[in-house]
This record gives structure tokens, sequence and C-alpha cells, in this order.
């Protein structure tokens, strides 16, 4: 565990994602959850030695099953997006796994068979701010990686965690992707947040030149996509454009396989959903509150 900065934690040891922690006079929030529940708990008994408030609160960046299936561990409330909220609706209540693996820590771990989901408790849609007895903690939608991405940034302390939406030297996940909202997502970054500590959730701090190495790659993997979708390929032509997309990574070699995987998974399911969106994503939602205080 490190503290960054006053009562701001950090942990990048848990299989899954780098998970955070503010520890404030009103209790926990919790910035993701470690992918095994023996994590998640150990999780949380460390951060009670440093916590003055019983109070605790986990927030869920996006539905991606490695920050959200240990989840439940935390026997707390859990803050998303509602869009995030959204996806669990179309997910049994209990992980069964899936059948194509897609480049995931998760797939490595073959106890998360069986786990209970954790449903989000509380959702908003645009922005929520937190007040638990610390600095002002800010939690905002910045769709991108997926539709309800969101990244919580602490501006007193010139923190934000920013979840999936800048990955170094491996390739993001593109099954739920936006790639016009993510590029914008990527310019607020470097418009709004240059004297901030920036994290991500897959690659711990990450500095400007990493917000412009993933500009670049997505309008690369954008060009090529216009130009298979010209040509009316079939999602069989992926395998094609997937060792140039590579070469824009200085990645570990024996996880090569397993970024060819989350690629050739996620542009199929992008193209998928782009031909046939799922009802969860052209289902009406009711309207909240643009900005709430809790």
């Amino acid at each position: 565990m490190e503290q960054i900065k006053p009562g701001i934690f950090i942990e990048e040891t848990y299989l899954g994602v780098i998970v955070g922690a503010l520890v404030y006079p009103h209790g926990t929030i919790f910035i993701d959850a470690p992918l095994r529940a023996e994590d998640a708990r150990a999780w949380r008994t460390t951060l009670l030695n440093h916590s003055s408030g019983s109070n605790r609160l986990l927030i869920t960046l996006d539905s991606h099953i490695d920050r959200t299936l240990g989840a439940k561990a935390f026997d707390c409330p859990i803050m998303a997006h509602e869009k995030t909220a959204l996806v669990f609706r179309s997910r049994p209540s209990v992980f069964k796994g899936q059948n194509l693996e897609n480049g995931s820590d998760w797939e490595g771990y073959v106890d998360s068979i069986g786990t209970r989901w954790a449903i989000p408790d509380i959702t908003f849609s645009h922005q929520v701010t937190l007040y638990w007895g610390g600095p002002e903690v800010l939690v905002e939608h910045h769709p991108g990686p997926t539709p309800g991405s969101i990244w919580v940034s602490i501006p007193l302390e010139k923190v934000v965690f920013i979840g999936d939406c800048v990955l170094v030297n491996q390739p993001p996940f593109l099954a739920y992707a936006d790639l016009d909202a993510w590029q914008e997502s990527l310019d607020e970054l470097l418009q709004k947040y240059p004297d901030y500590l920036i994290l991500s959730s897959r690659s711990g701090v990450i500095q400007p030149a990493d917000i412009h190495h993933q500009k670049t790659f997505l309008k690369d993997l954008k060009s090529r996509l216009e130009k298979i979708t010209k040509k009316n390929s079939t999602p069989d032509t992926f395998s094609k454009i997937i060792p140039p997309l590579l070469s824009h990574f200085e990645m570990d070699q024996t996880k090569k396989e397993q970024y060819v995987k989350r690629l050739q998974v996620g542009l199929y399911e992008y193209f998928t959903r782009r031909d046939n969106p799922p009802k969860e994503e052209i289902a009406e939602i009711e309207p909240a509150s643009d900005e709430e205080e809790l």
C-alpha cells in the first residue's frame, strides 16, 4: 500500500486493477475492488487501521469484471454510473465465466466462477460531489472505454483516478468503446488536469506523453476500422489489423497472446454492438439529476 497524498492510498499488488482509497473523517471511500474476495477483505481490513470513521462506500469506475467481481466482499453501498448499472441487468446473479477469453485478469483466476455479483446501490448521470469530512471528492462521467466510465478526482490534492482511460504498453479493452467520446475525454484530461497526479487503473501514475500516445493509438484504430467498414469486411478481417495495432506498444512479450486475444474479442464485440446494439444501450433511462451531493 502506498499513500500518495494525505488520506489517499493505492495498492498495486492485487490481481485485477490497481485500487485506491480515500480515508477521511467520515470513513473510507474505496475506488474499485480487487478481483479476489480475499484480497478485497484484506484491503478493507488494512484501511480500517487508518480510518477514524465507520462509513464505507465503494465506487466502481466502470463495469469491467476485473474491477467489479470482488465488490461484494466489501459489504458496503456501491456507487456507479447509471449506464454501468444497466450492464448488471443483463448479467446472471452468479458469475459463470464467459465463453470467450478476452485478455482480462479474471481469466487466470478460476475460483472467480460462482461468485455472486454486487449490484450498484447508488447511480448518477453526470456528477456527484462527496463530502466526507476531508477535501471535496468529485465523481464525474467521462465515457470512452465504456458508456459508463467515470473518474474520481480530489481537486484540493490535485489527484484524479481515471480507470481504463489510459493504458501504458498494453492495448485497451474495446468491446464497449466509444472512440469519439474517448478522444474527447483524453482532450479534457490534457486541458483540465495538467498539474494533477493522474492514476490509471492498469498502469499506475501516468504522464502527459502517455495520454498523447493513447490518442495516437485511438486515431490509428479509428482510421483502420473505417477502412474495414468501407470494404464491407467481415469481423474475420480484424486479424489483419491486430499486428499494426500492437506495434504501438512496447509490451511484455510474455503477454502478447493475452493482448492479441484482447484485441480480437474487443474488435469483434465492437462491430457486433455497433451493428446490433443491445436493448440495454437503447433503453430509455429514468433521467437523474445532473449534479448531486452526498
